[in-house]
């Protein structure tokens, strides 16, 4: 992609951060103070367990180590995917047939859920529910695509199939031969949603703390007590919540799931002819390929780009030029446009491509690793953990309680992970020589 309209390399701002709504007012903890339930991590599944606990009545206190939405939450593609990449028999085959069909109506019902909330809650985050476009990047992906198409719809939900034609009329896009319509997906600014169920948890009596990193938790009469830097909180129940971003305040929980990056560009705000022929509609759209390509606008359509990157800087190991690579593949239009920002987030992965809930002690919950559908599955996570924490039974939930197990060699595959990104590309190159269909 020609980028002779790039004045410097852009800026490594997080897009986000212009346009969100304002942060709310919290100040850092400096006390020892008392609650029901600890929540530790201000991403968007603390912040919506938060909000959750608090309005049933409960005394709730967030602790955050730097900013509300300061991880993955506000540096998201802000994309509401709402469908696994497994089957529902093959969910029933990891799982057993009575959880999986929780986690099957959980799912169907997620992005409406989400998009409800955020109505209910009159929470600003220029959401659109205009649907989601699943492209196939080569035949074998199409097949894929064709079959979990087909299992899906079997099951209630509401897929359209296109041909290369109706593919290009919905997304602008001429590189794809075949692609899935999940009518019901959309897109939302991530960090604005993170924002607004802080500041709706808040208004639930809800104490959020920023600039409040935990140090340690110690259990002592039936009472969990987390220290900060400068205070700590006593609850009988503690929230883990910080995903890709956690560290070793609970043993081993960080060895659970491999901390891969998504990168993005924010393109300038494209004109009304250009508009016509990238993601017309304001769908958004997300490909098959290993290091997968991203898209959606913002309001001020800018087009919003993203695909796997090795670090957190965006640069690294040639993130940029992935990035500039992929956007002229998609969007060859855009040869022309202005890329006035990039930037880079964490995602945390697990080895079946879904989220992981724990209880490794009494009194402690932990909820992460969605793998790419965090915009839709950390609302079902956080009323599963909201459920889990007031005392639902097990077999009510969606989601499996299991035991933190460190993933083998873990130490070793974190250090290949910036490899991870040049690698997959690779493949994908492959993939479109010899299988393009």
């Amino acid at each position: 992609m020609a980028s002779n309209r790039v004045n410097g390399r852009p800026s490594d701002k997080i897009h986000w951060h212009r346009t969100a709504i304002p942060a709310p007012t919290c100040s850092t903890l400096t006390s020892h103070v008392t609650a029901d339930f600890i929540v530790v991590g201000g991403g968007l599944t603390g912040t919506r367990t938060a909000l959750g606990l608090a309005e049933v009545g409960a005394r709730v206190v967030l602790l955050e180590s730097k900013q509300i939405g300061y991880g993955a939450s506000g540096r998201s593609g802000g994309q509401c995917n709402p469908i696994w990449r497994a089957t529902p028999d093959e969910l029933a085959q990891r799982m057993g047939a009575p959880l999986a069909e929780r986690l099957i109506d959980a799912t169907l019902g997620s992005a409406n859920a989400l998009f409800s909330d955020i109505e209910g809650y009159d929470i600003a985050c220029d959401h659109e529910q205009n649907g989601w476009i699943q492209a196939a990047h080569c035949r074998s992906a199409q097949r894929s695509l064709e079959r979990l198409g087909n299992a899906w719809n079997a099951v209630g939900a509401n897929i359209g199939f296109q041909d290369k034609a109706s593919t290009a009329c919905t997304s602008g896009s001429t590189d794809y031969n075949f692609s899935l319509f999940h009518s019901h997906g959309g897109h939302v600014h991530p960090l604005s949603l993170t924002r607004g169920f802080a500041r709706t948890a808040m208004k639930f009596g809800a104490r959020l703390y920023e600039n409040s990193p935990v140090q340690a938790m110690r259990k002592g009469d039936g009472v969990w007590t987390v220290t900060t830097t400068t205070g700590k909180v006593s609850a009988p129940q503690v929230i883990l919540s910080t995903n890709a971003y956690s560290d070793s305040l609970w043993p081993k929980l960080r060895q659970t799931f491999f901390p891969l990056v998504s990168i993005s560009l924010a393109t300038e705000p494209l004109s009304s002819e250009l508009q016509q022929t990238v993601l017309p509609g304001g769908v958004t759209i997300a490909d098959t390929r290993r290091a997968i390509y991203y898209s959606r606008y913002d309001r001020d359509k800018r087009l919003i780009f993203g695909c796997v990157g090795s670090t957190d800087n965006a640069a690294d190991f040639g993130g940029i030029a992935r990035l500039k690579e992929g956007l002229g593949i998609v969007f060859p239009q855009l040869e022309n446009s202005k890329i006035e920002a990039t930037w880079a987030g964490r995602i945390a992965v697990t080895p079946e491509m879904m989220p992981h809930l724990h209880e490794p002690a009494p009194g402690v919950l932990a909820g992460l690793g969605f793998s790419g559908r965090g915009i839709a599955m950390t609302s079902v996570m956080a009323r599963t953990l909201v459920k889990k924490a007031l005392g639902a039974q097990d077999n009510t939930l969606p989601f499996e309680v299991i035991p933190v197990r460190p993933l083998p060699m873990h130490w070793a595959s974190r250090k290949l992970i910036p490899l991870a990104a040049p690698a997959m590309t690779i493949r994908d190159k492959i993939d479109t020589m010899f299988n393009r269909g």
